[in-house]
């Protein structure tokens, strides 16, 4: 075992001509820079504000491609649930952002929509694609029963405190008079519980071992199923990378966001001005989709490579830090700009949340998954953001 433990942890897994970076890793390095390229181009020539809108979105797109392949290879060395923090974290800074610099723009409803979206997007679409591509390719995918339970706790909890606010106002509590107290005050609750949840999250479990020795045997058995495809063989490819330059790509590309989402942020205005979109559906569905691209990418990778521990890990880790750390800091932050930000949401906008956390839950709490509740997931998503489209 112990020997077993070292090759898996190795920091110098390369290809038979010792290369570290193969030529799929320098099309993703290549296509990130031009997307950069491209956007930056369309910022700064003054370009039709609809296409410099389009490659802002796009090159966030091509650098969660790069995202993809930095947690690919960074492999099991952090386990589960350390992949899906360092991987949220870094995933949810271009929406960060996005959202302070939309909120410094005025754009109030934009940002609170794109926080609900965000959620949506992560729990409803991606998981849904994830537990589709992997179930049609890998049959019912199992997954860490208890890790789930507990993910889902803390996302029903911060769910109702976002959703309290909006309640007493909507209610006409005395609470509701006092909405920016209230906000900033649940504000830093969410906050002291996203730092005491994460040496949990962090923390390898003890069914680890079993839950990888069940995972490797799921991976042999479809391998044997589908006759060595390529697919099942890229699946247990050990990492290439050593351990810095994963995360140093990771962090390059967190900032390669940061930088796009500002020229995105730009062009968002005219863009939705031209496009004749309201600005509850800019936010809850473009702006959303276009802040969650890394984990469009990853989650739908690592489920159609039956790594389901680490799918589930990465794509719900994102909106529970949403919920427990990028709508506080953004409450927060907002005192720093002229438009006050609340957690005082629009009532369609609690409903939704309040639908999809509830659905989530009840799927993942006997941690197993199908094709069929991956596609339920995905019709909801477009029923929400169809109730939207008119604003």
């Amino acid at each position: 075992m112990p020997d077993a433990q070292t090759d898996v942890s190795s920091t110098d897994h390369r290809p038979a001509d010792g290369r570290t970076l193969i030529r799929s890793d320098l099309v993703i390095l290549m296509g990130a820079a031009a997307g950069i390229v491209a956007a930056g181009v369309t910022r700064y020539a003054h370009a039709n504000q609809v296409l410099a809108f389009a490659c802002s979105g796009i090159a966030v797109a091509l650098l969660a491609a790069l995202v993809a392949r930095s947690v690919e290879q960074l492999g099991d060395r952090f386990g589960p649930g350390a992949t899906g923090v360092l991987q949220g974290a870094l995933g949810n800074l271009p929406e960060l952002f996005i959202s302070f610099f939309a909120l410094r723009a005025g754009l109030r409803l934009v940002v609170q929509s794109a926080i609900i979206g965000s959620m949506l997007a992560n729990l409803l679409l991606v998981l849904g694609a994830a537990f589709v591509v992997g179930g049609l390719k890998n049959g019912p995918q199992k997954f860490e029963r208890a890790r789930a339970r507990q993910t889902s706790v803390l996302l029903v909890l911060a769910t109702a405190a976002l959703v309290l606010p909006s309640m007493a106002q909507l209610t006409h509590s005395p609470a509701a008079s006092h909405v920016r107290v209230l906000s900033d005050t649940v504000a830093v609750v969410l906050l002291i519980v996203f730092v005491l949840s994460l040496p949990a999250s962090l923390a390898r479990q003890d069914s680890g071992a079993a839950s990888a020795k069940a995972a490797a045997s799921a991976k042999a058995a479809g391998s044997a199923r589908a006759q060595g495809t390529k697919g099942a063989t890229n699946s247990a490819e050990p990492p290439r990378w050593p351990v810095w330059l994963a995360v140093g790509m990771l962090a390059a590309a967190a900032v390669a966001s940061a930088m796009v989402s500002d020229w995105f942020v730009n062009a968002l205005q005219p863009a939705i001005t031209s496009l004749h979109l309201s600005q509850a559906f800019a936010g809850l569905v473009v702006v959303a989709i276009a802040g969650n691209a890394i984990e469009n990418v990853v989650g739908i990778q690592l489920a159609f490579r039956n790594q389901t521990d680490y799918a589930l890990s990465v794509i719900v880790n994102s909106p529970l830090q949403v919920a427990l750390l990028l709508a506080p800091a953004l409450v927060l932050l907002s005192l720093t700009t002229a438009t006050t930000l609340t957690l005082v949401f629009a009532p369609m906008l609690v409903a939704a949340v309040v639908v999809t956390v509830v659905l989530v839950t009840l799927i993942v709490f006997d941690g197993e998954s199908n094709w069929l509740e991956g596609a339920i997931l995905m019709g909801l998503y477009v029923i929400i953001a169809a109730v939207f489209w008119w604003g």
